[in-house]
């Protein structure tokens, strides 16, 4: 006859028998996480680090636990179909996907792995979830809003240079979000009687054609938004429109290092970091339909003090105060 107290530890017994959480069913797994991103290697390397430290303080360790499998279209997109395929045949856990392209690919690849996206300007409207607050399918992760970026672009650019009356800015119209960027800044320029006027880039290649139009044209300033390919020209840009005395903005805190002399932009470092903490959370059990896409919290308003002086430039104190990052 069994007493309560036999069947107290048997109940016990059994219980340390099951595993608490699907992780810990895995404690042994080695996780592997794949990248998938339009730009280069060398583009990405400060993304990509943070997002490996990211991981790393959450106890993934390279040759470890943790394997990360990363393909680079260098800025060729129509490489990113064939790399998302390559991804999803390596038989990856997860994949980051850097930039609405990268998105695209990596979905038409696969309905089941789990993606976490970053770089994506409208994610709704993109189609790739059904809301922020649930998104639905394999797809989570963050939105740069870089539509709603965008409207300060020229903003920012009149307030540095208030003579300025004609403004070019370079557009991919093969980017998802680009179409809307350019109507952003057209109609902040309406209110301000400033002519923009957008010179299309669809391909690496199309830079140096493309750049010489601009400087043939001399336009009071240069917009260049975020697109994951265009880092790898960021300091040809920048030289040249130095060389030619074009005040130039950049969506990115790092065009202003290679020489532009504005970068405003949502802050990249906190996003990946944000990006591995979802990554963890999907190892751990949670599906991608049920992580909440999240917005930027920090945004990051550049001014490269250098590039002022060359230009003969002086950045207005209403600019100086706003700065988060100042290169002199």
């Amino acid at each position: 006859m069994k007493t309560r107290r036999d069947f107290l530890i048997m109940l016990g017994a059994g219980a340390l028998a099951v595993p608490l959480t699907p992780h810990a069913q895995q404690q042994g797994k080695v996780w592997r996480v794949g990248i998938l991103s339009v730009g280069n290697r060398a583009s990405n390397a400060p993304a990509i680090t943070t997002f490996i430290k990211g991981l790393s303080d959450l106890g993934y360790v390279e040759r470890k636990n943790l394997v990360i499998d990363a393909r680079y279209a260098d800025g060729n997109r129509e490489r990113l179909s064939a790399l998302a395929k390559e991804l999803v045949q390596s038989k990856v856990d997860a994949i980051l996907a850097n930039s609405s392209l990268s998105v695209q690919a990596t979905r038409l690849a696969t309905q089941t792995i789990p993606i976490v996206m970053t770089g994506v300007g409208n994610p709704v409207g993109s189609g790739f979830v059904a809301s922020l607050a649930r998104p639905g399918g394999n797809i989570t992760g963050l939105s740069n809003v870089s539509i709603e970026v965008s409207s300060k672009y020229l903003e920012l650019l009149h307030a540095a240079v208030p003579k300025l009356s004609r403004v070019a800015i370079l557009i991919n119209p093969a980017h998802p979000n680009h179409p809307t960027v350019l109507k952003q800044v057209q109609t902040g320029a309406q209110r301000i009687n400033v002519k923009v006027v957008p010179y299309e880039v669809r391909t690496i290649g199309d830079f140096d054609r493309v750049l010489a139009e601009v400087m043939r044209d001399h336009p009071g300033g240069l917009i260049v938004p975020t697109d994951p390919a265009f880092p790898m020209k960021y300091h040809e840009i920048a030289e040249l429109a130095l060389k030619h005395r074009l005040p130039t903005l950049f969506g990115s805190a790092s065009g202003v290092e290679a020489g532009a002399l504005l970068g405003y932009v949502s802050n990249s470092s906190d996003m990946f970091v944000r990006a591995a903490a979802m990554v963890d959370k999907i190892f751990k059990g949670t599906r991608p339909a049920d992580i909440p896409v999240e917005l930027p919290t920090r945004f990051e308003l550049a001014v490269n003090l250098k590039t002022a002086k060359a230009l003969g430039i002086t950045i207005p104190q209403t600019i100086m105060v706003r700065a988060d990052r100042v290169i002199e």
